[in-house]
């Protein structure tokens, strides 16, 4: 018959259920079943926080619910985090996130346009000649990634 083991855990443990917590010492979070470490991150390590909450949950050391209770967060972000584990497993945390690039101000209409405006033209000119929306180039001015020329009285 196996042996069990006693969950003998250091005092100011945080305990997430009967056999896991969690100690915080400086800025380091080391998370333990009974008295062997098993985790350990960074206060500021969102995506290890995230990776060891969602293990913790997939192996079966924990419930949604006590991991919420314990550590404070929202039940849809523990399941976020594991049906990212699910997906894409641990190196899906460390991924950096997909972000879209200019889709149609790319650099060379960019100067095309630029080039437009330092001629005098007028945005809505310029958008109904290249085929773009005269809201793009507006945000575009806005955003400072062009600039209208200053008027001479």
């Amino acid at each position: 018959m196996p042996q069990l083991q006693f969950p003998f855990f250091p005092q100011g443990m945080t305990l997430i259920n009967a056999n896991i917590g969690f100690h915080r010492r400086g800025d380091t979070i080391t998370c333990f079943h009974g008295h062997l470490p098993v985790f350990h991150h960074g206060v500021d390590d969102l995506r290890s926080f995230r990776m060891s909450t969602s293990q913790l949950y997939i192996n079966g050391s924990a419930k949604q619910s006590e991991i919420c209770r314990a550590l404070g967060i929202a039940a849809i972000n523990v399941m976020r985090g594991v049906k990212l584990y699910r997906e894409k497993g641990i190196a899906g945390f460390y991924q950096e996130p997909r972000r879209r690039g200019a889709a149609v101000l790319t650099g060379p209409v960019l100067v095309e346009v630029q080039w437009c405006l330092d001629q005098g033209e007028e945005l809505a000119e310029i958008a109904t000649r290249m085929h773009l929306l005269p809201d793009t180039l507006r945000q575009a001015v806005h955003a400072g990634k062009l600039h209208r020329p200053k008027k001479i009285a």
